[in-house]
């Protein structure tokens, strides 16, 4: 089975990435129709269009979903998705022509590489024509190009985007994460990835706030509204907690998309408790991948 979002029926993912300065950002092109939701939990987002995804707002709908380095600058990598979007006539119908709807959240990055080069609309463009539904690529790819964790313990270890895969019953739940953490990266079962102690121990020196964050994007074939939806954002958002320790701190901007675009029916319990999984084993894939393309 083809690993990632991509495993998703229609969901497309591209990448752009500065060769050198060490940033880029990831679009994630969705099928419609589709229901996407959020949840952030850290203190620090950097993010566009996600109040629109609360339940009870109107448009429920994404055309794609944007994760990018350059902090706050960044976001402006949306703007080529939404160029894009509208060169083929897709967004939300108005009176005026359709409007890409086109949610995005950053990491913060400028201090990894040239903080000068950030993503912008040039680059967003170049990653929304480059999607694809072919195998998905893991590692410092994308907004996961100038990724690390461990500031917690004053380290600065390579980190990055990753993938995975989780079926239950007769529907399939797949994740990516963009794992910039202040915190270090356990495995769900426990096993520390990066050093540090299950319990985070008193940090030499406190990171300055809001330079840190995980992003992950879950995707499911399973047919649900936005009240529902959002439960697999929440369990997302447990598993990096249980993956990430600390996190949803003041030095981080943790947020979870959830997206259906799917007709399988099938129970939403079991669905969470895949999207945790998901999600756990994506930010496991984000900083294994990286850690074996810097040796």
């Amino acid at each position: 089975m083809t690993a990632g979002l991509v495993a998703i029926p229609g969901v497309s993912v591209g990448h752009w990435t500065h060769p050198t300065a060490r940033t880029g950002c990831t679009v994630v092109v969705l099928p419609e129709p589709n229901v996407v939701a959020v949840e952030t939990r850290g203190a620090a987002p950097g993010s566009r269009e996600t109040a629109l995804l609360a339940p009870g707002m109107k448009v429920e709908m994404a055309q794609a979903i944007v994760l990018t380095g350059g902090s706050a600058f960044g976001l402006a990598a949306a703007d080529g998705v939404v160029a894009g979007l509208e060169s083929q006539g897709r967004g939300h119908p108005t009176p005026a022509g359709p409007v890409p709807i086109v949610p995005a959240a950053v990491v913060f990055d400028l201090m990894e590489g040239d903080g000068s080069v950030r993503p912008g609309p040039v680059e967003g463009r170049a990653a929304f024509e480059s999607a694809s539904a072919a195998e998905a690529r893991s590692g410092r790819i994308g907004a996961g190009a100038g990724c690390t964790v461990g500031q917690w313990r004053g380290m600065s270890i390579p980190s990055g985007l990753g993938s995975a895969v989780v079926e239950v019953d007769d529907a399939r739940v797949a994740a990516m994460a963009v794992v910039n953490a202040v915190g270090d990266v356990f495995a769900l079962e426990g096993d520390s990835l990066t050093g540090g102690t299950p319990v985070p121990a008193r940090p030499p020196f406190l990171p300055s706030a809001g330079q840190n964050t995980t992003l992950a994007v879950v995707a499911t074939d399973a047919s649900y509204g936005r009240a529902e939806l959002t439960r697999l954002a929440i369990r997302g958002q447990d598993a990096l907690s249980v993956c990430i320790r600390p996190s949803h701190t003041r030095f981080d901007g943790d947020t979870v998309f959830a997206v259906s675009c799917g007709a399988v029916d099938a129970p939403l319990d079991l669905v969470a408790e895949a999207a945790f999984e998901a999600v756990g084993r994506a930010i496991e894939a984000a900083v294994k991948a990286a850690r074996a393309q810097v040796r």
